[in-house]
């Protein structure tokens, strides 16, 4: 019996104890991240249900709680009131303290008011759930000793820190300080990886700030969000709906192209506005920053490179120092001058507030004409294919 009841070998302990861990991730970003949070999905009630009950006794989190500091950071992300942000606290604070910045968070009542509308509020909630939230870790506590043993005792405190350090902690933290950008949000939020299975797709949290109501967080073919298979086999069963994801625009290839941009072409950049742009960096400015770097030598050389980054980034994600630099670099290259000021006005153009349609079809319409004329070919073109742009939903069968 001091084995436990399962009385396995050691990689049997280990596979379940993985099996138990990858669950309560999967609970998170399915059930209380894209389900109850951001509202991308609608669960089957028992499915949701099943990790509600299970995220209590392995989380001790209630749905309300968890939800409202979410949501909470969404609103003021890398401000002073965000409830995690490294940029306010500190990376290494919010990678090993990030399970209490959120408690600290989850325990002030205005957050939870203001944030946790449409939570569960059902009699098992008020009176379970919320009422004894230490309970459930009481019950999994004892289940992992029966279960195995003495060595129940690791197991169980492996499930406590699952949580706490991979989603609190790196997420949070990681996932706002390093990686890749496929987007350029206002925020400092980075996918850690390309592969997002350890901790369900929440790797890839740029895509996911850059279209948070969306079911899926992968966005390109390289990238892999677990969490969006797991979302496409349960649909199969039925037990869940898919309400949105993040809209992807293409240009249409057409023999006839349009002679100006109507209304479904600036209906499609619109919507998917951080595309537009991650495309322009793409197609625009790097090709001529790589023309740029080619003909130059020296130092000169060496400072168009040093640019390479703050010439797509965010300008509000840039320190004093950086736009300096930039800037100077700039004073000095017509050709790079023209097309950041364009980026900067197309960038621009969704910033403002418009009357009607028409306000913002004339404003993108005069940007394409006068990009047209700038005599620089990659500009030209780029301008010349958003006649053409129309929005496909990224939701297929893909994974």
């Amino acid at each position: 019996m001091l084995e436990g009841i399962l009385n396995l070998p050691w990689w049997g302990d280990a596979l379940c104890v993985l099996l138990a861990t990858h669950f309560t991730i999967v609970s998170v970003t399915l059930y209380l991240h894209r389900c109850q949070s951001h509202r991308a999905i609608t669960l089957h009630p028992i499915i949701s249900h099943i990790f509600r009950f299970w995220l209590w006794i392995t989380t001790g989190q209630t749905t309300k709680a968890w939800v409202s500091v979410h949501r909470k950071h969404h609103a003021c992300t890398e401000g002073k009131d965000d409830p995690h942000s490294p940029y306010v606290y500190g990376i290494k604070k919010v990678l090993l303290e990030g399970a209490e910045l959120y408690r600290e968070a989850a325990a002030d009542p205005k957050i939870c008011d203001e944030f946790g509308h449409g939570t569960p509020d059902d009699w098992l909630e008020r009176n379970l759930y919320e009422r004894y939230s230490y309970a459930g870790l009481s019950i999994s506590f004892i289940a992992y000793l029966v279960l195995f043993g003495p060595l129940g005792l690791t197991y169980w405190a492996i499930q406590m820190a699952w949580i706490p350090f991979l989603a609190a902690g790196v997420v949070n933290g990681a996932g706002h300080y390093w990686g890749y950008r496929n987007f350029e949000t206002q925020d400092g939020s980075t996918n850690l990886i390309n592969i997002g299975i350890l901790i369900g797709g929440e790797e890839l949290h740029n895509n996911h700030h850059a279209y948070p109501s969306s079911a899926r967080f992968s966005v390109h073919w390289w990238e892999f969000d677990i969490g969006w298979l797991y979302i496409r086999l349960l649909s199969l069963l039925k037990l869940v709906q898919v309400k949105k994801v993040a809209p992807r625009p293409i240009v249409q290839n057409q023999v006839n192209e349009k002679e100006l941009v109507d209304i479904e072409a600036v209906r499609a950049m619109v919507s998917s506005k951080l595309h537009v742009m991650a495309d322009y960096a793409k197609h625009v400015t790097m090709p001529v920053l790589k023309a740029e770097i080619g003909q130059a030598e020296g130092h000169y050389r060496r400072a168009l490179k040093r640019i390479k980054k703050g010439l797509v980034r965010e300008r509000s994600r840039m320190t004093a120092p950086q736009i300096e630099h930039l800037n100077q670099v700039l004073r000095d290259n017509l050709q790079l001058k023209v097309v950041y000021e364009y980026q900067q006005r197309l960038t621009q153009v969704w910033t403002q507030k418009y009357s009607n349609n028409e306000g913002m079809l004339r404003a993108v319409a005069e940007w394409c004409q006068e990009a047209e004329a700038t005599g620089i070919r990659v500009l030209e073109d780029f301008a010349r294919s958003l006649r053409n742009y129309s929005l496909k939903p990224i939701y297929n069968h893909a994974v």
